[in-house]
């Protein structure tokens, strides 16, 4: 809670624009970078922020919608008329501040999250929050520091310099920095928002953030550098190395096997699986983690290994994806609490599902662009193990609940 001009004490609220329509990307806000939609990460990165009191997605589509909830944020509905590709940022804030004043939530200072963004540091949240709550600024916003030459260019092609004499040629360090916005956040005064009706208004300041984490996903190009940057970069959500699931599903050749096979001459068939595996399924069913076996084939190996290790198995299905929604509404558990570890292309659409996308270390090059975990472990190795031991990790109690 934050102190309002009032006297009384107004929340801090991130809001999280995230319509359905896109042209640059399709779909651009469920669209996902290191296994998380981007509206899932902006989310995270908000309720990690210690601060922050409440996280709501403004959006006029109901995928992104269900998307939200699951991920922990409130959501409120944004009109068709605020929805167009006209419609401004600044319009889908206001309505969301005045939704919540008709439900009794008085807003003190209002974080603005762009999904676009997928590498929001939560400790630059934290300091943005600080510089608006002790009254240093009154709106300040995440940039990053540059030397860089502007140029701009007339009809005629003719090149001006912006920012510097193009006669003159300074070196770095005789140069004032400039700030370039990131458009990752702009954290502000609800009250004086509301009167400006836009995010700069009053003394507005800068935080400065890593240029690593400046990245603005508008193009297909830009997406792809995203989720090749995203391994090198803190994951959201868990503690470093957990997974933070509720209930975890496999494919058995590939991850409980070493996805060979050995035939007899009667075409009977014999397959390589980790004894540690078995322990750490073993921990995860006494920790009341619900696991699924989930297979396109039939192969009375399965059942076999299903029956041993005592879980679910689901085996000779054609559309996993359908299998595994079905499966989790059976035990009431949201997609974005599963877990669920692949290693080839028949795991992309169970992947693209879940909230935690695991992949052994040799699976399929698409399988690794679309997890958000890459095991150390290969499958038929102790893969099983390792996932579970991360899953198990995750339970040590970490305040995570925000309203």
């Amino acid at each position: 809670m934050s102190e309002s001009v009032s006297g009384t004490r107004g929340e801090v609220v991130a809001v999280i624009p995230a319509r359905g329509g896109s042209k640059g990307v399709p779909r651009k806000n469920l669209r996902r970078v290191g296994g998380v939609p981007l509206v899932a990460r902006a989310i995270t990165a908000a309720r990690e922020t210690a601060s922050i009191d409440r996280v709501v997605v403004s959006t006029d589509d109901a995928e992104i919608g269900a998307v939200a909830e699951e991920w922990g944020a409130q959501v409120v509905a944004r009109p068709v008329n605020l929805a167009g590709d006209t419609a401004t940022s600044e319009s889908a804030l206001l309505h969301t501040l005045d939704a919540l004043a008709a439900t009794g939530v008085e807003t003190d200072i209002l974080v603005f999250l762009q999904a676009t963004s997928p590498f929001i540091d939560p400790r630059d949240l934290e300091r943005a929050i600080g510089l608006v709550r002790d009254r240093s600024f009154d709106s300040v916003f995440s940039a990053i520091e540059t030397y860089g030459f502007l140029w701009s260019a007339d009809a005629s092609g003719t090149a001006r310099g912006i920012n510097h004499e193009p006669s003159t040629r300074p070196r770095r360090q005789d140069r004032e920095p400039h700030y370039l916005e990131t458009g990752a956040f702009y954290v502000m005064r609800s009250l004086g928002f509301h009167g400006a009706r836009h995010r700069f208004f009053g003394r507005v300041g800068v935080v400065e953030v890593a240029e690593r984490s400046a990245i603005e996903i508008d193009t297909e190009e830009q997406l792809v550098m995203a989720s090749a940057i995203a391994p090198l970069l803190h994951g959201v959500g868990g503690q470093p190395g957990s997974i933070d699931a509720i209930a975890v599903v496999t494919d058995f050749d590939g991850v409980h096997t070493d996805d060979t096979a050995t035939t007899d001459v009667e075409g009977r068939e014999t397959v390589r699986v980790s004894r540690s595996d078995g322990m750490g399924v073993a921990e995860l069913r006494r920790a009341g983690i619900p696991v699924l076996i989930l297979s396109t084939e039939t192969n009375p190996v399965v059942s076999a290994r299903a029956r041993k290790l005592r879980v679910d198995v689901r085996q000779g299905v054609d559309d996993k994806a359908a299998a595994l929604i079905e499966w989790a509404a059976e035990i009431g558990v949201p997609l974005a609490s599963v877990a669920y570890v692949g290693n080839d292309i028949n795991d992309l659409a169970c992947l693209n599902l879940v909230g935690w996308p695991v992949a052994v270390p040799d699976a399929h090059p698409l399988v690794l662009a679309a997890a958000r975990v890459v095991l150390t472990r290969a499958g038929g190795d102790g893969a099983v193990r390792e996932l579970s031991d991360r899953v198990l990790r995750s339970l040590v109690p970490i305040e995570r609940q925000k309203t």
